[in-house]
């Protein structure tokens, strides 16, 4: 399995209705997170530290908040909230 993000609980129903361009700058940031837990966590899958904190990501148009979770190789977006600004 190689690193990736999803949507977890109900990101993924509010992305349903949330604008399109919001939507492509809150999946760039996740890409880009997952290249840097990748870089930082070469080895995920063999991890047996803590998971690092999340946090908040603010994005034109609003923001999310992400999760990362090493020994699953996944960044989660657990939240997306669309202001329209």
């Amino acid at each position: 399995m190689s690193w990736a993000w999803e949507y977890a609980f109900g990101a993924e129903e509010a992305a349903v209705t949330a604008p399109t361009a919001f939507l492509t700058e809150v999946e760039r940031k996740a890409a880009e997170l997952v290249r840097a837990a990748e870089a930082q966590y070469v080895h995920g899958r063999a991890h047996d530290g803590d998971d690092p904190k999340g946090g908040d990501i603010t994005v034109p148009g609003g923001m999310f908040t992400y999760q990362i979770v090493v020994r699953a190789e996944r960044v989660y977006v657990l939240q997306i909230t669309h202001l329209g600004f």
